[in-house]
């Protein structure tokens, strides 16, 4: 394993320790601040993600946001391959998809302009370690190649870190968007 793989790895194995805690000690308002942001958007494509294990849980602003217009989830093309977005509403049927992520059953797909990325670890410069899929550098690579992208974080203020081993493909954040506040980029 290369050294880059191993502090990647490290990384990650600290912030899963970390969230795992956030996550038990969470509020039902850990996404009061991210639906401040998207009230500035309103209208403005995006997606989501349905949360998985432990990850902070994103739905209360996703169905704020989708009374003003389209909300997607991420869906899992292939390895290697860049996400498509499938449209998302509140209480429609869902199917397990990959990684058992939840997915719409009936796939509308459609290209978001702002994405709520979900990450393991974060810095305050845009930083953002994955699970280790590529799928969001990929992503986001594509999207910002054809027009003006935002893409925010959302996690648990404790899964911030500082010197994050980071790669020059991966895609910086805009914003970092936590249970206790809005880090701008």
């Amino acid at each position: 394993m290369s050294d880059l793989l191993a502090a990647k790895a490290a990384a990650r194995q600290a912030a899963f320790a970390r969230r795992k805690l956030a996550f038990e000690a969470a509020s039902a308002a850990q996404a009061g601040y991210l639906s401040e942001v998207l009230a500035g958007y309103r209208g403005v494509p995006l997606s989501g993600f349905m949360p998985i294990r432990t990850e902070i849980n994103p739905l209360s602003a996703m169905e704020e946001a989708a009374a003003h217009g389209p909300v997607g989830v991420p869906v899992i093309q292939a390895a290697g391959a860049a996400l498509k977005f499938a449209r998302w509403e509140p209480d429609c049927a869902l199917v397990q998809g990959p990684f058992k992520a939840m997915v719409p059953a009936v796939l509308e797909y459609f290209e978001p302009e702002i994405l709520i990325v979900p990450l393991v670890a974060f810095d305050r410069n845009g930083g953002r370690l994955g699970y280790g899929g590529g799928f969001y550098d990929r992503t986001l690579e594509g999207l910002r190649a054809k027009r003006a992208t935002l893409a925010i974080g959302f996690a648990f203020a404790a899964q911030e870190a500082e010197g994050l081993p980071l790669e020059a493909t991966d895609q910086p954040l805009d914003m970092i968007v936590t249970e206790r506040g809005i880090i701008s980029v």
